[in-house]
């Protein structure tokens, strides 16, 4: 099983070390989870945007063929996702787009992914388009790029400090008599990614911050500094730095323990929002936003796209379409909790919606 075979590698690297940081118990328990398994929608463990509605990969589409023409039309470009899932958000934003056969003829579209169940999906609803597949953003070829990156920052690994009468120490997992538990340990390093925000936190409090996703941030800074483009992500978690523990598993749709059966479940944390807007503007890229998806959704015209849906549907059509758009923006469901950032090559005029 999966999750014995996990749980044996944890065992062996604490065995060897006396522990390991949240981000490598992360990277491993993630690695497995998303080998194979399809984890999305009803049967899988969580359901993200894209499969709520075709509205909201419409309004990516549309966003990505106003950019891209106010860029000045480059052909051909890269058009990119990290974590592309199904391939829905990706199949919807090109049916979209096919309001300017210009954009679609010079978009060579690029999927970062390393599930090979999901790749067979994306296959199949993007055939046609002739994708090129890769396992990592770095391997993306040189050229113009417009990348798309829903929900993906959230799974990348995190380090979490706690604040004790000792100073900082770093949470950690550790083997327990039945499985693993936290503890912490004196940080090897880490304390130089901490915000000033930080810095206020009282004993027994803790912080988190995402090296993985600070990297990856600042990777695509330097490239929209020397080349044009940019890169569209929304995720959860706050706009600004804070203290809190938001390390979370989700198994199901219900929340597991995150130190139960590694491996098996989803593992996420929030966003730093500000801190991803200042490693990339650090490297040289443009910053906008962020703002909510509700704000970012309602501006680009989610609601007018709801409105003709529900003019071609039956009633109870009807009602799916509009609690579909409840979901995407309303307060109760992913409007507020979701934020949109953009980053951008500094001489491209500021993206729709920011």
């Amino acid at each position: 099983m999966v999750g014995d075979a996990v749980a044996h590698e944890l065992r062996r690297r604490i065995d060897a070390e006396g522990h390991v940081t949240i981000a490598e118990y992360m990277e491993l328990a993630l690695g497995h989870y998303y080998a194979e398994r399809d984890p999305l929608g009803a049967g899988g463990d969580f359901t993200t945007a894209p499969e709520v509605s075709q509205m909201f990969g419409e309004m990516i589409g549309l966003w990505c063929v106003d950019l891209w023409t106010r860029m000045g039309k480059p052909a051909p470009f890269l058009l990119a996702e990290l974590g592309p899932g199904r391939g829905t958000l990706m199949a919807d934003a090109l049916r979209a787009a096919r309001v300017a056969p210009d954009f679609l003829a010079a978009a060579r579209i690029h999927l970062v992914e390393i599930n090979a169940t999901l790749i067979a999906a994306q296959k199949s609803v993007l055939q046609g388009f002739a994708p090129e597949w890769h396992r990592s953003f770095d391997s993306l070829p040189p050229g113009p790029l417009l990348l798309v990156a829903n929900e993906f920052w959230d799974a990348l690994p995190i380090r979490q400090f706690v604040m004790t009468d000792r100073g900082w120490r770093e949470r950690v997992v550790v083997a327990a008599e039945t499985g693993f538990a936290f503890g912490d340990a004196a940080p090897a390093d880490g304390l130089d990614l901490l915000r000033p925000e930080h810095r206020s936190a009282q004993p027994g409090e803790i912080v988190e911050v995402g090296p993985a996703g600070l990297r990856l941030a600042a990777a695509l800074g330097r490239r929209f500094a020397r080349s044009p483009g940019a890169a569209l992500i929304i995720d959860y978690g706050p706009t600004r730095s804070g203290i809190g523990d938001s390390l979370q598993a989700l198994q199901g749709h219900a929340h597991h323990d995150p130190l139960v059966a590694p491996g098996s479940a989803d593992l996420t944390a929030h966003v730093d929002f500000a801190a991803l807007a200042d490693a990339a503007r650090t490297a040289g890229a443009a910053v906008f936003g962020p703002r909510t998806q509700s704000e970012f959704l309602q501006v680009l015209g989610i609601a007018l796209r709801a409105d003709t849906l529900k003019s071609k549907a039956d009633a109870a059509t009807s009602v799916e379409v509009d609690a579909a758009l409840q979901r995407l923006i309303g307060a109760e469901g992913m409007g507020s909790l979701f934020k949109v950032l953009a980053l951008a090559t500094p001489n491209l005029p500021q993206p729709a919606g920011l």
